[in-house]
């Protein structure tokens, strides 16, 4: 059995980080940008969104093919449990963020674009439903920094604290 992730499995990670990362920064700072420049701030965070969507469904895929490498040496039922758990929060989190974003765009009845690219809109806007998604997806945004920081947190532990290899299954092979 291989003691880590596959290079697939391990880009689709690194690649999604970055892609939060910037999803997360296009919002956090489309402020310090003139107005003229927010269509293409917010065009920046629905790109990031809809990639980050499209690698999460192909990661979960993946995953459901090839079974993670062993953690060594073995953690506690209790550590494994909660470790599925956060799992399922990431996977649940950034598939709903930008499920519930694109629908969000799509029922405030104009265009928005994503990868440069005019995405459909619904014939008339549903301002009410539009705030309510708005107010999920802003929740679920801000509960993402709770999920991410405990997802990291949890990985340091294992390699500084535990000792174990759970950090280094997910680091990119050595050339």
């Amino acid at each position: 059995m291989r003691d880590k992730y596959s290079g697939l499995q391990i880009g689709i990670h690194w690649l999604g980080f970055l892609l939060v990362v910037v999803a997360y920064a296009a919002m956090e700072l489309r402020g310090f940008f003139p107005r003229s420049e927010r269509p293409l701030i917010n065009m920046v965070h629905v790109s990031c969104g809809i990639t980050i969507f499209v690698l999460m469904v192909a990661r979960l895929l993946v995953r459901l093919k090839s079974p993670a490498p062993p953690i060594v040496p073995k953690p506690s039922p209790m550590m494994t449990g909660f470790a599925h758990l956060g799992h399922l929060a990431i996977y649940l989190l950034f598939i709903a963020l930008p499920l519930i974003g694109m629908v969000m765009m799509y029922w405030r009845g104009n265009p928005w674009y994503a990868f440069g690219l005019t995405m459909p809109y619904a014939p008339q806007s549903d301002f009410e439903r539009v705030d309510t998604l708005k107010a999920i997806h802003e929740w679920l945004a801000n509960a993402g920094y709770f999920v991410i920081g405990l997802h990291a947190l949890a990985a340091l532990l294992h390699h500084y604290w535990w000792k174990d290899n759970t950090l280094l299954r997910m680091m990119p092979r050595k050339r």
